[in-house]
């Protein structure tokens, strides 16, 4: 296996991984267990909505002709001939000069056309109203299928459930919802240098704070994270652990280690592994030496181990894959235009990603630096809600100036 390291443009990246082409099984799961799960399917009405015409206002259903003179000098006086409640029946056909007290909800009569809401009217007695308002046919009536024909489809596959989808399911009678698989995505730490989160400093040591957020940027991505801890330093120990953890996962990401530094693994696993690189070297800041490789069918990511340069391979190159997994509608960041609010003084032979902090000012998107821009510092990842690209051989980027943003959250 060739290890020599060729940088290549951060799309070509992208789409070497994304032309694995690994997809997730199907399952079908409880509704109340739906929200943010991706529908595998399209969803499909199987009657209509309403499922008859009904009143949208309390009021009284009656006939519109029997209005037609109906003015403030000329008070039209209909008996009321009874009430229907929401999920009652009347049987009756109505006739000309009557009406009947009608909830929200409630099936239409036959023979009234139109529904008068209750501030329109007077009420002289229990058996009969007063109005003085000309109705007109069809009004104040939510008619059988304005909401949903049978047959439509009403959530396509490929979308993420969200409250108001609960609802169009739960309306459809769908107990059960047909949705993809989450991956299982293992996630190992490379370096002697680290300890957990829970153990005190040493002189020398940082806590490994790089697989925490992963975990994390795993869980907002849809998948379900698996932590294997830290990694042996000696070769064949570690290559048995990454090899019964590839068993168990769909994908495997690693923190640190993809160097060429005496103390970085990665690269001899591989070679141990009789891996297939994709790619060993991008041609981005930070996290060039991000790395991909496949061994035996299940995709291996070897992430920087500076926090920033590992925090953007993640979301560069590991995202859309999740995305694609779960066979999602819209694959890997959304691409955005912005206005530069501060000037970045940085000339970059390679492409740069900056955490960035996109916000709407007068109906216009903006975006600034959510910290100081240094790969081993984390701090600015905690505001960043997007990378600012800043492409290579452009030195342009100063104030108000229009740059490619990648949105990683949402806006606030």
């Amino acid at each position: 296996m060739n290890l020599h390291r060729n940088p290549i443009p951060v799309e070509d990246a992208i789409n070497k991984v994304l032309a694995c082409q690994i997809k997730g099984d199907i399952e079908r799961i409880p509704l109340m267990d739906a929200d943010n799960r991706i529908l595998s399917e399209d969803l499909i009405a199987d009657h209509d909505v309403p499922l008859f015409d009904r009143s949208p206002y309390d009021g009284y259903a009656l006939i519109a002709n029997d209005t037609i003179d109906a003015s403030l000098h000329n008070p039209i006086v209909l008996d009321v001939v009874g009430a229907i409640g929401a999920g009652s029946v009347y049987t009756e056909p109505l006739q000309p000069s009557q009406a009947i007290r009608i909830m929200t909800g409630a099936k239409i009569p036959t023979n009234a056309d139109c529904v008068i809401m209750l501030e329109d009217i007077t009420e002289d007695s229990p058996s009969q109203i007063k109005l003085i308002k000309k109705m007109k046919k069809n009004q104040n009536i939510s008619f059988q299928g304005e909401d949903v024909a049978k047959g439509t489809v009403i959530v396509k596959k490929g979308t993420k459930i969200n409250p108001g989808i609960v609802a169009l399911l739960a309306t459809f009678g769908y107990k059960d919802v047909p949705v993809y698989k989450r991956p299982v995505i293992g996630v190992m730490a490379t370096g002697s240098e680290l300890i957990e989160v829970g153990e005190p400093l040493e002189e020398g040591k940082i806590r490994n704070s790089n697989a925490y957020m992963i975990i994390s940027q795993i869980k907002r991505a849809g998948a379900i994270a698996k932590y294997y801890g830290q990694v042996s330093d000696v070769l064949e120990e570690c290559v048995e652990q990454m090899k019964r953890a590839l068993n168990e996962v769909d994908f495997l990401i690693t923190t640190g280690g993809v160097s060429v530094g005496d103390y970085d693994l990665l690269p001899a696993i591989y070679q141990q592994m009789d891996a297939e690189v994709l790619f060993n070297k991008v041609a981005m800041r930070p996290g060039s030496v991000t790395t991909v490789s496949t061994i035996n069918e299940k995709i291996l990511f070897g992430l920087s181990g500076n926090p920033s340069a590992c925090y953007v391979g993640f979301e560069l190159f590991a995202k859309p894959m999740i995305d694609t997994y779960l066979a999602k509608e819209s694959i890997g960041l959304k691409i955005e235009k912005a206005i530069l609010s501060e000037s970045i003084d940085k000339k970059n032979s390679f492409d740069r990603f900056i955490r960035g902090k996109a916000y709407m000012e007068k109906g216009q998107l903006h975006v600034k630096l959510s910290g100081k821009d240094k790969s081993n510092m984390v701090h600015s990842l905690a505001e960043a809600n997007c990378l600012i690209h800043l492409q290579a051989g452009r030195d342009d980027y100063r104030k108000g100036a229009v740059v490619d943003i990648r949105l990683i959250d949402e806006l606030y």
